[in-house]
C-alpha cells in the first residue's frame, strides 16, 4: 500500500498534521446534525454535536464523540443516559444555540422519548442508556443502548465545510441506489 502510495506522488506522513488541517479536511465530509440532550439533577442539558453514529444493529447500539473538556461529558457520566436528536432543517438556529451561542432567539421545546428529554421538530430521536465509553485522544466515545425510536418525514439539517446546509431533495441519485444489505 505504502508502495502504490509513493508511486502516486504522495509523501509519507513524517509528523503529525495539524489540527486545524484535519479540521479542514474533515470538514469535507457532510454530516446530519445532532442535539445530544440528558438531564441532571431536574435541569436538562444539550449540546450540537456532528460526531454520531450506529454502533451497532443487534444489540441495538449508537456512538457519540465528544471531547473530554465538554461540560456535556461530566453530565453524560453522571446522568447514564441521552436523547439525540436529529435536527430538521428549519432547527438550525437550535443547532447554533446549543453549540455555544446561547443568545440565539429560539426557545427549545422538550418532549420525553422513554422519560428522557429529546427536541421537538427534528427528523428523529432516539434515548439510550450509557453502557461503554472508549477514550479516543482527546475525546470518548459515549456508546449508548438504544432504548427507543421515532422518526419524522422532515427534511434534514446537514453540515458540510463548517457550515450548516440543507439536503436537495429533488437531486437523488436513484439509479446510484445502495444494495440492500442492512
Amino acid at each position: 500500500m505504502a508502495a502504490a502510495l509513493l508511486e502516486a506522488g504522495a509523501r509519507a506522513v513524517e509528523r503529525a498534521p495539524e489540527p486545524a488541517l484535519i479540521r479542514r479536511v474533515l470538514g469535507r465530509f457532510a454530516t446530519g446534525v445532532t442535539v445530544v440532550t440528558t438531564e441532571v439533577d431536574g435541569e436538562i442539558f444539550g449540546m450540537t454535536a456532528n460526531a454520531f453514529m450506529a454502533g451497532s444493529l443487534v444489540p441495538p447500539l449508537c456512538v457519540i464523540s465528544l471531547g473530554r473538556g465538554a461540560k456535556m461529558h461530566a453530565r453524560l457520566e453522571a446522568s447514564r443516559y441521552f436523547g439525540v436528536s436529529f435536527l430538521s432543517e428549519a432547527q438550525a438556529p437550535l443547532a447554533q444555540r446549543f453549540a455555544g451561542h446561547p443568545s440565539v432567539p429560539v426557545a427549545p421545546v422538550f418532549r420525553r422519548l422513554g422519560g428522557v428529554p429529546v427536541l421537538e421538530g427534528g427528523v428523529g430521536t432516539l434515548s439510550a442508556e450509557l453502557s461503554d465509553t472508549i477514550g479516543c485522544g482527546d475525546h470518548t466515545l459515549f456508546v449508548g443502548r438504544i432504548v427507543h425510536l421515532a422518526a419524522d418525514d422532515r427534511a434534514p439539517l446537514l453540515f458540510y465545510g463548517s457550515r450548516y446546509a440543507a439536503l436537495d431533495r429533488e437531486q437523488r441519485l436513484e439509479h446510484l441506489a445502495p444494495q440492500s444489505f442492512w
